[in-house]
Parts: structure tokens; C-alpha cells; sequence
């Protein structure tokens, strides 16, 4: 399932990160990385706030839809 549809406060494991070749190399700059642990912080109007390696990054939906846990 892609991240955006994650609930609020949980943590997830990234399976797979999806889209073209540069999308995917800024998402793994970010931390966001197979076998890596998400956590959803929260969620506004399908935006995200997620933890990633002890930091929080905030998310728009078409990026956090890229991302399956």
C-alpha cells in the first residue's frame, strides 16, 4: 500500500519506492530507503509528516504515494 493511505502514528517498513530515476534518488537523500522504518506523524489534506532516521519530513500526497510500505 503506498504511504499516503498509512494511518496516523504508525510505523511502517518501505518496500518499494516507485517513479522515475531522479524521484526516486532524492526520496533515498531524504532516508526513505528499502527495509527503512516510516512512521506517520500526521496528515493534512493527504499530506504527510512523516519520521525518517530520526527526522521529520513533510510530504506532499503525489510523493508519499511513490513510497509502498
Amino acid at each position: 500500500m503506498p504511504l499516503s493511505m498509512a494511518p496516523s502514528g504508525s510505523e511502517n517498513t518501505v518496500k518499494k519506492i516507485t517513479g522515475k530515476d531522479e524521484t526516486r534518488r532524492f526520496l533515498e537523500t531524504l532516508g526513505f530507503v528499502e527495509g527503512g522504518r516510516v512512521t506517520v506523524v500526521s496528515e493534512m489534506g493527504g499530506n504527510l509528516i512523516v519520521n525518517v532516521k530520526d527526522a521529520r519530513i513533510a510530504l506532499s500526497k503525489s510523493m508519499a504515494s511513490r513510497i509502498m510500505v
